[in-house]
């Protein structure tokens, strides 16, 4: 048996720069940081003991003996990529709800492509992980997705993710001290809106506009180098909440199916209550909000969100691990 642990991630910078139409051309660019809220698999062997060879429970049970008949597309497509011959029982936890913009879907794959590779008795590195998950998500499923997800899925840690226009993927942490780290992770407010959505169906309406928005997508790339700037430097971290208000505006121009009137209304409660700046996460459309807000206005914010759920986080710095390894 296999346990596999794989974080979810909130990216605060650069997201639209990471789909393949955009950075094979530009070079895309993002910031961002795996959290302390993760995808579990079980994964094992099925003895040749039932009706069906494979076993896959997620919010459904699949009890299949075909690769080729599995709905679940990441399962399905994985299976078949790694060419498993053999039964397995596959069980998926989450501690965040699929389609909320955290990166659930690309946290599946990379955790099961880690758990069937431990399976084997192989280590995969965290850079070829990544790569066959987006290889996975984007080539054989054929989902409206970029590739961060998966990225940091793979690596976890608070980074700065450059796509190249060659499509090698360069992963640079954030180093800054202890205290800044801490005073930073203390400032954030995780909420969920209460709505999901289908991430596929919302990035494609922005894939398709890429062209259109190349300007602004560019300038979301750049404030990249802006957040870094801030992190590492000296000065007010606060301008970090600041710039993140900036680069909502500019997100929520690249398609109309980004916000909706339940998402503004959340937004201008927090602003009013004393958030610095926030924005939605993942592609769009609902799921989760993340708000800068500083300590002193800690209390006003979460009163003025109290009717949505708040998901108290910490950085994680580990990525996708076995957390057991009994095969």
């Amino acid at each position: 048996m296999i346990v596999s642990r794989t974080p979810h991630r909130i990216s605060f910078f650069g997201g639209g720069t990471d789909y393949p139409s955009y950075y094979l051309k530009f070079g895309g660019k993002v910031l961002g940081v795996a959290i302390d809220k993760y995808c579990y698999l079980n994964v094992r062997y099925l003895p040749p003991f039932f009706e069906h060879k494979h076993r896959i429970v997620y919010s459904k049970i699949e009890n299949i003996n075909e690769l080729e008949l599995i709905d679940h597309p990441s399962v399905r497509e994985t299976l078949k990529y790694l060419n498993v011959d053999f039964g397995v029982s596959i069980h998926h936890d989450g501690d965040i709800p699929a389609k909320s913009g955290m990166g659930s879907s690309s946290a599946f794959t990379v955790g099961l492509l880690k758990s069937m590779h431990a399976i084997h008795g192989k280590m995969i590195s965290k850079d070829q992980l990544t790569k066959e998950a987006i290889h996975i998500e984007q080539n054989l499923i054929k989902e409206n997705v970029g590739s961060q997800d998966q990225t940091f899925a793979a690596y976890g840690g608070f980074n700065s993710i450059d796509f190249l226009p060659n499509g090698e993927i360069v992963v640079n942490p954030i180093i800054i001290t202890g205290e800044r780290l801490h005073n930073l992770e203390n400032n954030f407010l995780l909420y969920f809106s209460g709505i999901s959505r289908i991430a596929s169906e919302v990035a494609k309406d922005q894939i398709q506009n890429i062209t259109k928005n190349e300007s602004n997508l560019h300038e979301m790339k750049n404030l990249v180098n802006e957040a870094y700037r801030i992190l590492t430097g000296n000065g007010n971290i606060d301008e970090f909440g600041e710039l993140l208000n900036y680069t909502w505006k500019l997100k929520k121009s690249l398609s109309n199916k980004i916000t909706n009137s339940e998402v503004d209304k959340m937004y201008d409660l927090a602003m009013n209550a004393g958030a610095i700046g926030g924005k939605l996460l993942g592609a769009g459309g609902g799921g989760f909000m993340v708000f800068y807000v500083n300590q002193k206005n800690k209390p006003s914010v979460q009163n003025a969100l109290k009717n949505y759920l708040n998901i108290p986080f910490r950085f994680d710095f580990e990525g996708s691990q076995v957390i057991v390894y009994k095969p």
